[in-house]
């Protein structure tokens, strides 16, 4: 009798757990746009402290700290969106220059295809190779983020507002004495790891937009710039982010260059991301980001799904954050463990031996 009341409990438990977890879900998609500007702006805010915290130290007068930390933000939000902004343009001014180009290219697959027995009419042909579509995938998701920062100055007054707090709200955590020093512990813990994952992923993201704009400049394709920062932004978003930034720029290679070219271009990407994401970025990471790669790939989609465009750059930081919650209640932790590696599962299990 009591072995099925524990039974029907765990049950009752496994129910009402995940209830909860879909009415949250539910209420996230609901209020999406909030949700988005609010986490932006915490996680700029995590940015932002160590450089505001490094002028306190200066002794510069926190309202100036925060002030400069902010307009240095600014002027890189608004000097990549201007380099966007211009190359998008050029590249839609020029578009005529490509037509030729893409007729030869429309004959020779003709031909090819044709070898092989199969015949695809002009009108199907231009779909595919539609300059001006060429960028339409990549310029949606670019579109999802502008659509975001439309709302930038609401953004900009939360992120002032948070370093401004700061200092207040590490005072204001004091009251809570030793009775939630683990709690405080613990968000300091998920603050100390958003932070040391979104600095260095924005500096393998820019080393990595830089590399491929550079090769791809010395290779002569166009627009290299644009074709840079698209690959800096894409880089954010792990596993598929590298291949969405090179489509567009394998494709226009093409039209531009043919087909040979092309395949270095491709083969410029590759080289690169193989470089950056499994020589410099592992020992950028040090300790590691402590998810599976299964985890992060998943994380991508359902974060993807429940917030969008944000969800899926912010997947991982979101996901590292709801492993460190999990961990800390003793119901919850196989759930950490599950989301985290093989050294998590054996340190659990090592902990489970000794408690025998």
């Amino acid at each position: 009798m009591r072995k099925h009341l524990i039974l029907s409990d765990r049950l009752f438990r496994m129910v009402l757990f995940t209830a909860a977890v879909f009415i949250i879900i539910a209420g996230m998609m609901a209020a999406e746009s909030f949700i988005t500007l609010l986490l932006l702006a915490v996680f700029i805010s995590i940015i932002g402290v160590h450089p505001v915290h490094w002028l306190d130290q200066k002794k510069v007068p926190h309202a100036l700290s925060v002030t400069l930390v902010l307009l240095g933000m600014l002027l890189v939000v608004f000097g990549l969106s201007g380099i966007i902004g211009g190359s998008v343009s050029s590249f839609t001014s020029h578009l005529d220059k490509y037509e030729s180009r893409l007729v030869d290219i429309q004959h020779s697959l003709n031909l090819t295809l044709h070898q092989y027995g199969l015949d695809l009419s002009t009108e199907s042909l231009n779909k595919v190779f539609d300059p001006g579509k060429i960028l339409d995938f990549t310029a949606s998701t670019l579109g999802q983020l502008g659509n975001v920062m439309s709302n930038a100055t609401l953004i900009i007054f939360i992120v002032l507002f948070i370093l401004l707090e700061m200092n207040s709200i590490a005072l204001k955590a004091k009251i809570f004495g030793t009775a939630e020093s683990k709690t405080m512990a613990n968000l300091s813990r998920i603050e100390n790891s958003i932070r040391h994952y979104l600095v260095i992923k924005t500096v393998v993201s820019m080393l990595t937009g830089i590399l491929i704009g550079v090769f791809l400049w010395i290779f002569g394709v166009e627009y290299a710039i644009l074709w840079g920062l698209i690959a800096f932004l894409m880089n954010y978003i792990p596993n598929i982010g590298s291949i969405i930034a090179a489509i567009p720029a394998f494709l226009f290679a093409w039209i531009q260059l043919g087909f040979v070219d092309a395949m270095w271009v491709l083969a410029i990407y590759a080289v690169v991301n193989l470089f950056v994401g499994y020589l410099v970025e592992p020992r950028a990471m040090g300790r590691g980001m402590g998810l599976s790669t299964l985890v992060v790939f998943l994380s991508l989609i359902i974060w993807g799904y429940i917030l969008g465009i944000v969800g899926m750059f912010l997947s991982v930081p979101l996901t590292m954050t709801l492993k460190i919650i999990l961990e800390q209640n003793e119901n919850t932790r196989p759930l950490a463990v599950a989301l985290g590696t093989d050294e998590d599962a054996l340190k659990l299990m090592e902990e489970q031996k000794q408690q025998v």
